[in-house]
């Protein structure tokens, strides 16, 4: 069901409306602040995501009720602070909205998304009180694999990119080939860091192929998981134990699992 623009303003509102009362009245809310709230904040960000990748609509809304949630949350201890309140919030993001979308607010030119994101890079570098490097706004917290995925496209945004992505795959048979050479050499630091470099070449790949390298490794997680918990139940329903189970027994399993996905998928 689609509401008006009143109808989501109105219902904005009351949230804000239960959040001051709550805020007062409650006394766990009452003494919430920036630092015991940063734990929750990274745990319903995380549930909204699970929901993002279970295509379920209903939990998706709750969820990113959650994560609003948190938003007002913040916004209301800046407020208290005399620092800023939710209108500040949504001024400085409708500010940045205008300020990076020139091609369709201004007479900048873009044709495809590659250029918006271009465009984005060259407006970050510029705006005041903004990212002073290339790299610098992508926050050093994330995961690894994501960071590597950030880095990877600010980079290309500027220029520093393959000339031709097929060029990649060398890049990965180099790293690889070095990852076998450190396997002989025992040196676990070298090894390490070699293994870092094919992880990184591997993530570049994806990304040239248009690939999310996160989405496609939790695409296999799951698959795992999924097949792996099938070999598990037959060893369950058959009184025996993983443990119990030969290599080639379980890869039966395994097989079977993977002809059964093939058919529920067509």
């Amino acid at each position: 069901m689609s509401h008006s623009r009143q109808e989501k303003l109105e219902a904005l509102g009351r949230v804000i409306d239960t959040l001051d009362i709550l805020r007062v009245r409650c006394p766990w809310d009452a003494k919430q602040t920036n630092d015991s709230l940063r734990p929750n904040t990274i745990e319903e960000v995380y549930e909204l995501t699970q929901a993002l990748l279970d295509d379920d609509s209903t939990n998706i809304s709750k969820e990113l009720g959650d994560v609003l949630l948190h938003v007002l949350f913040y916004s209301k201890i800046g407020d208290e602070k005399g620092d800023f309140d939710i209108a500040d919030v949504a001024d400085r993001l409708n500010e940045k909205l205008i300020f990076r979308h020139p091609h369709i607010f201004g007479d900048v030119k873009a044709d495809d998304a590659h250029q918006v994101e271009q465009n984005w890079e060259q407006i970050k570098l510029k705006e005041k009180g903004g990212n002073r490097t290339v790299l610098a706004g992508v926050p050093m917290a994330l995961p690894a694999l994501v960071k590597a995925y950030r880095i990877q496209q600010k980079a290309a945004n500027v220029g520093f990119d393959w000339e031709d992505k097929t060029q990649v795959w060398d890049k990965v048979k180099e790293e690889t080939a070095e990852v076998e050479a450190e396997i002989q050499s025992k040196d676990y630091d070298r090894l390490e860091e070699e293994f870092g470099d094919l992880l990184f070449a591997v993530i570049n790949a994806a990304r040239l192929y248009d690939i999310n390298p996160e989405n496609a490794l939790e695409r296999t997680n799951r698959k795992f998981i999924s097949r792996f918990n099938y070999i598990e139940a037959k060893a369950k329903a058959a009184g025996r134990s993983l443990t119990d189970m030969s290599l080639s027994e379980m890869e039966a399993l395994w097989c079977e699992a993977k002809t059964k996905e093939q058919i529920t998928n067509g």
